[in-house]
């Protein structure tokens, strides 16, 4: 008893080690908890306790908002293949709240599931962005109301109809390597790149928002302000976590409330509703006038097949965090 009580207690930053560290804040840090300590410590005023709730909340937030959308009088059935994008985009978005919460909630159980929990955190942002890039596919590259096929020359529709999946899914899959590369090498400009490296899929993915806004053939006019605030709060996010205010200002005071973890997950979410209810308002576009009709093979098959991919990277980093750790203890 004795034992689990001293585990249980929190940690300066001179306590624990150095990987475990967050830059400016000093005190809140658990190490070495049990299973159940951890899941404890997430009614206790940890360094990890606002992490854990701003996404895990957030969850039943962004869930409630999606279902709204088959409460409509009159709406299709949840099961028409006209929303397998949409599905998708929500095993996305639930997936990255969800494993980012328990990631945070689980990390302190020891060094080696630390670096696990966190390169499966990675993972699921590379799954969300192509989850977002199937519903833009299907949903934000319509025909519109009587406006007829994009004035596309015929090279960029045969890009965009050929490449534009597979070159998102490329590329998470390299935002996945990179992210997890930090947590081995690039360690002092670990923030920067983790925040830096998925400006690319964001632009890959919102190509066709961009060509539909430079043209002004967007089939709902709350597009661009919905993708404008997106974008805000993206950039707000990425602010946050590259900057490390408010505590690189007054170290130790933000350590439990108010750091910009805190801030970076909160603006997150905001920018994930704001794309959400975007989507929402380009699925008010009668279904014959989208240019494509999706299949599960289309969608569903993509996403798990990324998803396979993911997890080979995963395993790989996995596996050699593992050689690391049992190589550090022989020591």
């Amino acid at each position: 008893m004795c034992r689990r009580l001293r585990c249980s207690v929190l940690r300066t930053h001179t306590q624990v080690p150095a990987r475990v560290t967050e830059s400016f804040i000093l005190t809140g840090y658990r190490l070495e908890f049990s299973f159940g300590q951890c899941l404890l410590s997430a009614f206790r005023p940890t360094n990890e306790t606002g992490n854990f709730w701003t996404h895990f909340l957030g969850l039943f937030v962004f869930a409630f908002n999606f279902w709204e959308l088959f409460g409509r009088e009159g709406s299709r059935s949840p099961l028409d293949p006209f929303f397998y994008p949409y599905w998708t985009y929500f095993v996305g978005v639930c997936g990255l709240l969800l494993v980012s919460s328990m990631a945070h909630l689980f990390n302190s159980m020891s060094l080696l599931i630390r670096e696990i929990c966190f390169f499966i955190d990675y993972g699921t942002i590379s799954v969300y962005t192509v989850g977002s890039s199937l519903s833009y596919f299907y949903y934000i590259y319509p025909k519109g109301h009587g406006l007829g096929p994009l004035p596309t020359s015929g090279q960029l529709r045969w890009w965009f109809e050929s490449f534009y999946i597979p070159s998102a899914c490329l590329i998470a899959l390299l935002c996945t390597l990179s992210c997890c590369n930090t947590r081995r090498s690039w360690r002092r400009h670990r923030y920067s790149i983790r925040t830096l490296v998925f400006l690319l899929p964001f632009t890959v993915a919102s190509s066709p928002i961009f060509y539909r806004l430079y043209t002004g053939t967007h089939s709902s006019t709350a597009t661009p302000t919905f993708f404008t605030r997106h974008c805000f709060w993206l950039l707000a996010s990425a602010i946050f976590n590259i900057s490390k205010v408010p505590e690189r200002f007054s170290p130790g005071k933000f350590d439990i409330v108010g750091h910009s973890h805190q801030w970076f997950h909160f603006c997150t979410l905001m920018s994930i509703l704001d794309e959400l209810h975007m989507i929402k308002g380009e699925l008010k576009v009668p279904a014959a006038a989208f240019w494509a009709s999706p299949s599960f093979l289309r969608t569903f098959g993509v996403l798990f097949l990324l998803q396979c991919c993911t997890a080979a990277v995963i395993i790989g980093f996995s596996i050699q965090a593992r050689s690391t750790y049992r190589v550090s203890k022989l020591k």
